[in-house]
């Protein structure tokens, strides 16, 4: 008898369970999904009659609704206008905060490198009282300009971090040719640091982007004014207005959904690169 023809025992009963536990997780996950989705192709009575089944037939009356209503265009204008404004803002001033950190050597570099850290940890509810009393003061409330800068403040720690810890990664030698071919920094950045980050840009534009198109605590309170509420804001004055029409609103939280999976998908291939970017040295 020799040991190469003993095959190691698997443990059929453990597998199964884990395999069970997954499919039990991804359920709970895709189930708000599909219920959205399944209610917002219902009519008010088929929703009324039928809550959790199938619908009886697909009421595109929901969607010509929403999408047709007086001030839908008007929430989505604004919502793509502040985030793509405080994303690409958000990331030309983290890029050149990064550089300087990874690449310069002076007084309490690693100080404000740890003070950046830190403001990750804030909640920006915390900040909600003087942040409005300030603008409030300044006259910003209910401007593209005040949430815009309100948004990109909050973007920039995360941006900042991760684009740094990126950065001092490369090796050191490829800058420092750079600069022995005559290039300025700004050169180096831009045709030799972006290009090989692009797995962190692309992921943070991702994330930035869903967290400003999703975010609703601040566009209600900064944003009181119809002509500037966001989709999202504009999605509970939807409903307060349509309170009984369950699947009106869902209609609503859909095509919201639309755009922000568009961005994921097509930003997918860079995403798990990006988080991990710069955790590990090779």
């Amino acid at each position: 008898m020799t040991f190469k023809n003993i095959k190691p025992r698997k443990n059929y009963p453990s597998l199964v369970t884990r395999q069970l536990l997954m499919l039990s997780l991804v359920v709970l996950s895709l189930f708000p999904v599909f219920f959205m989705v399944n209610t917002a192709l219902k009519s008010k009575e088929d929703y009324i009659e039928n809550r959790f089944g199938l619908p009886q037939g697909i009421s595109w009356q929901n969607f010509r609704e929403v999408f047709l209503g007086k001030d839908f265009a008007q929430w989505f204008l604004n919502s793509i206008l502040m985030t793509t404004v405080s994303v690409i803002v958000s990331l030309l001033i983290a890029l050149l905060a990064a550089f300087a950190l990874s690449r310069y050597k002076f007084k309490m570099r690693e100080g404000i490198l740890k003070f950046v850290i830190s403001l990750m940890m804030i909640s920006p509810v915390i900040m909600i009282i003087p942040l409005f009393v300030f603008m409030s003061k300044v006259q910003l409330t209910n401007s593209y300009i005040g949430i815009n800068l309100i948004y990109t403040g909050l973007l920039l720690p995360f941006s900042i971090y991760l684009l740094t810890t990126f950065f001092r990664s490369i090796p050191q030698s490829i800058i420092e040719s750079a600069y022995i071919d005559g290039c300025s920094s700004i050169r180096i950045l831009r045709n030799i640091l972006v290009p090989m980050s692009m797995p962190p840009i692309i992921t943070l534009i991702v994330i930035n982007a869903l967290w400003v198109w999703n975010e609703l605590l601040l566009a209600l309170i900064f944003l009181q004014k119809d002509q500037f509420k966001t989709l999202m804001t504009g999605i509970t004055v939807f409903k307060s207005r349509y309170n009984v029409n369950i699947p009106l609103t869902m209609m609503g939280l859909v095509i919201v959904t639309i755009p922000m999976v568009v961005i994921y998908f097509l930003g997918q291939k860079y995403f798990i690169r990006g988080l991990v970017s710069g955790s590990l040295k090779e």
